[in-house]
């Protein structure tokens, strides 16, 4: 083991939790990723197969106790488009799993928890919310996410459990998913070739809190570190951008002409807030972390890391787009 110690990173394939695997490597912690698929990219540690959905609680638990690790992460998460049903086995029941595997063991591991900014719900214009917001989702993510956070919190101020939660705002950065704002207008650039690209997009008015995916990372690793038990705390940039202002700051990195067409809607939504801001004064003072990338450097090296995968993927002779 590292002199770091061990770290089970729940969802460790994923997005967020590819990143974070990466950030707490690079700290020097010896990393566990679990998932159910393995990662397409190599990621440092080694990787364990399992599908927590369909996994037992005691197997969960064999599975830690011959693991011994000295903190799990937990970035499970979903995508969109899902059932209400489908959600919540997807977002909620892999952390009521975990709670119920740790429950068994003889030496509980610290658990840092990363929750949503979903589970807010509906925020005020010009508001910012914190943990005494009270929380009213309004999606089925949400909802699933928020099941998941109470339940954590709930045996950490039972002292059945040490760690802590942080709530994530909207991510930004390499490897964001196709089905992002980020993704949907990428794709398009892409796909219109030596023309000027017409990028169609639902009506652009919200303002959410964005915040990069690998400062997030680093959140966790000082989450990880820490000592601070039974809090849940923020993790955004504080700010809230128009999501018109992502759009324009990936055209404007692309270099690719390319004019934006507001469509009336008619598509799927991830969520009907208009407006999504955190305070993460909170963070900086329990954990000392304050977000450092800006906004243009998460869409940056989204563009660098999109165009270099449609590169490797033509190489490999599949289709780019």
């Amino acid at each position: 083991m590292s002199a770091n110690g061990r770290v089970v990173v729940l969802g460790g394939t994923g997005f967020l939790g590819r990143h974070v695997c990466v950030a707490l490597g690079e700290r020097g912690f010896d990393v566990v990723a679990v998932a159910r698929r393995p990662p397409v990219d190599a990621i440092p540690g080694r990787f364990l197969a399992r599908d927590l959905v369909q996994l037992s609680p005691q197997e969960l638990a064999k599975d830690l106790d011959e693991i011994r690790p000295a903190v799990v992460v937990n970035t499970v998460g979903s995508i969109w488009g899902r059932t209400d049903e489908q959600m919540w086995k997807a977002a909620a029941v892999p952390t009521l799993r975990l709670l119920d595997a740790l429950a068994l063991l003889s030496e509980r591991p610290r658990m840092v928890h990363l929750g949503s900014v979903l589970e807010y719900g509906r925020m005020t214009p010009g508001s910012t919310a914190g943990a005494a917001t009270v929380a009213r989702p309004t999606s089925a993510y949400g909802r699933a996410k928020l099941a998941a956070t109470q339940a954590v919190l709930e045996r950490m101020e039972a002292g059945e459990l040490e760690g802590m939660v942080l709530r994530v705002s909207n991510l930004a950065g390499p490897g964001s998913p196709d089905v992002s704002l980020l993704g949907q207008v990428a794709r398009q650039l892409l796909a219109a070739g030596e023309r000027p690209a017409v990028v169609r997009l639902d009506p652009l008015l919200a303002h959410r809190d964005y915040v990069d995916v690998r400062d997030v990372a680093d959140a966790v690793v000082a989450a990880t570190a820490s000592k601070v038990s039974g809090e849940l705390v923020d993790i955004g940039s504080g700010e809230s951008t128009p999501v018109r202002t992502v759009v324009d700051l990936l055209i404007e990195r692309s270099r690719l002409p390319a004019a934006v067409v507001e469509r009336s809607g008619s598509g799927k939504q991830h969520s009907t807030e208009t407006w999504s801001r955190v305070d993460i004064g909170p963070a900086e003072r329990l954990l000392g972390w304050r977000p450092r990338r800006p906004l243009a450097d998460a869409v940056e090296a989204y563009w660098r890391e999109f165009i270099e995968r449609q590169h490797i993927t033509t190489r490999k002779g599949e289709p780019s787009a």
